[in-house]
Formats: structure tokens, sequence, C-alpha cells
């Protein structure tokens, strides 16, 4: 029996994550869920949030805007549609987009509109909490 899980965080754009971890956390839509080593397989969507995971007892994040896990043969891949490690959001960015968000969320707009500055909204929030400055 295995120690360790492969976790693997995928974007349309390049591959975040390749690492052989302890455990991951990750924000599913019906809440979050946990993965040990040899995990029975399965498959859930993600909402917006805080991914995270163990290695040699640090607890490492990764901002994951939705998408989906996979667990498989001690294997987690995890195909999100944006995703940032911690230490790499740019916090100066990430404060640029929470004040558009509001802004837009306070103006007169329409559902779908709304909706979207309303999505926008959550994920800087996410990223700056995750940064530690929210």
């Amino acid at each position: 029996m295995e120690n360790t899980l492969r976790l693997e965080i995928v974007t349309p754009d390049r591959l975040v994550l390749s690492e052989d971890v302890d455990y991951v956390g990750a924000p599913g839509f019906d809440g979050e869920f946990g993965i040990l080593p040899n995990h029975i397989p399965f498959l859930a969507a993600l909402q917006i949030g805080p991914l995270h995971y163990n290695v040699g007892g640090q607890t490492r994040y990764v901002f994951i805007s939705g998408g989906f896990a996979e667990v498989s043969e001690n294997k987690v891949t995890v195909l999100a549609e944006a995703a940032e490690r911690a230490e790499d959001i740019d916090l100066g960015r990430a404060r640029q987009a929470k004040e558009r968000a509001e802004q837009r969320v306070s103006m007169d707009m329409d559902s779908v509109d709304y909706a979207r500055a309303r999505a926008a909204l959550a994920r800087s929030l996410h990223r700056l909490k995750m940064r530690g400055s929210e």
C-alpha cells in the first residue's frame, strides 16, 4: 500500500502542479472533501475556492476557479478553469480585480451580468484570502 498519491492540477493553458502528496482537500459543490492515499475512484465537480494539500507535514494551497477532480489509481487529477498556487498570486492584481468586481456588483444590470460579477468577486476574495490579505 502506498503512502502518497499523485496530485496533478491542469488548466487549459498549463500544468499548474504535479507532485506526490500525503493528502488533498478540495472545494466540492456539495462541500469540501478529502482524499488520502489509496482512496476509491470517484469524480467530483469543484467550486471556486482553495484546494489544499499536505506534503511532509506542510500544508500548501492552490486557488481553484471551478472544474472537476478525478480520483483513480492513487492519483488526483484536477481539471480547472483557472488555478494559481498561493505563492504565485499577485496581490496587487487580486485587489484590483476585487475593486472592479465590487463596482460591477453595485451597478444595475441583468441577471447574467450580475451572476458573472458575483463570480468575479468570489474569485478575487478567495485569492486574497489565500495570501492572507483579506
